[in-house]
């Protein structure tokens, strides 16, 4: 059964946040090894990945790999949200355009009937017509008549000037919106080409690893995360933090929370799989707010608020590209969708290097 975010998922996601945040300088490094086994930091020096490189050097090229396909990423979903938009805008000028000839079908058929009706009499002008009427008052009905007549006809020649103005208007506007649209389709094409060669590389290097190598790898992300996270608690970060979440901010982090342990899947945006941001970006409109689709976006166009006045449901920017988010829950932690291959958890808010906060919410 999914949880709906409000149960029992919502409150173990609490309590794994404070878990997380507050006691992971608790735990000894080497606590973390198996029984029997040395701690899991290997030797910077010894051979224990492909081609004679440690297990580090290794851990640091797949992460940098990964980084890569999260750039590629964001560059992927900002692409294909203006195509979206594109489309959209191709369809509304080709409503506009069927509605524009069909008015301009209508004119021209009126103005055929005036044509003809001109011919019936004698191709002759109303006004000479109206001079060689002997009887006064049959002139004076015949020019209001006329007036009448020239305003119509001048009032249909400009009704068609406009629609054919219109019409040229739009097909210059769906000019521009199909180049536009090629050029958001070879970005899409270009950035998963780049997303699938370096995830490629990526799962090559770790699927050279043995068993127990990939859990040693493991390990040694973990470990560097939660490094990471001691040196910035140590800042004393914490007693900075205190402001309570908004409705909506615990709608959102109610909702993301619900989301651990679904895979992560570059693109996606639920409500099976999810990458970074289309976790947050789903997660904010359940909450009732409508928010970009990348990283980058969120960080560029979202109210900016200090690290240290974050509260619940703020969203944090990670690494100076803006090519992570994660949602704050509190407790000195976060929930995100963090790579390929793993999926949505519970990780120190300081695990990685922190470019901004943003706030959904307003203030």
């Amino acid at each position: 059964m999914r949880r709906d975010g409000r149960g029992r998922g919502a409150s173990a996601a609490a309590a794994t946040a404070l878990v997380c945040a507050l006691g992971m300088t608790a735990v000894p490094e080497a606590a973390q090894a198996a029984p029997g086994e040395p701690a899991p930091r290997p030797d910077p020096g010894g051979s224990g990945g492909p081609g004679g490189k440690s297990l580090e050097e290794v851990r640091s090229e797949i992460e940098g790999l990964y980084r890569k396909a999260e750039r590629a990423t964001d560059a992927y979903n900002l692409a294909r949200e203006r195509q979206k938009r594109q489309e959209r805008a191709i369809v509304k000028i080709a409503r506009a355009v069927v509605k524009a000839q069909k008015e301009m079908a209508d004119l021209r058929e009126r103005a055929g009937a005036m044509a003809r009706a001109q011919y019936r009499g004698g191709g002759m002008p109303a006004e000479a017509r109206l001079l060689l009427n002997g009887d006064p008052g049959d002139f004076l009905d015949g020019v209001t008549l006329a007036r009448k007549g020239q305003q119509a006809t001048h009032g249909l020649m400009s009704r068609l000037e406009r629609t054919r103005v219109a019409l040229d208007r739009y097909a210059e506007s769906a000019s521009k919106e199909w180049e536009r649209l090629d050029g958001s389709r070879k970005k899409k094409a270009s950035a998963k080409k780049q997303i699938t060669a370096k995830l490629a590389k990526a799962q090559r290097m770790e699927s050279r690893l043995e068993k127990k190598e990939r859990e040693r790898l493991r390990r040694l992300e973990e470990d560097k995360a939660r490094a990471s996270q001691a040196k910035w608690l140590d800042t004393g970060i914490l007693r900075e933090l205190g402001a309570g979440a908004t409705a909506t901010g615990k709608r959102a982090v109610a909702f993301a929370s619900a989301q651990i342990g679904k895979n992560y899947v570059w693109g996606a945006v639920g409500p099976d799989t999810y990458d970074c941001s289309g976790l947050t970006q789903r997660a904010w409109a359940v909450a009732g707010r409508s928010i970009p689709r990348t990283s980058q976006e969120q960080w560029r166009l979202l109210p900016k608020v200090s690290v240290g006045n974050m509260r619940p449901g703020d969203l944090i920017i990670y690494f100076p590209d803006a090519s992570h988010v994660g949602m704050y829950v509190g407790n000195g932690a976060m929930v995100h969708a963090p790579r390929p291959g793993r999926q949505v958890t519970v990780a120190g808010a300081g695990s990685m290097p922190i470019l901004g906060v943003v706030r959904p919410g307003g203030v």
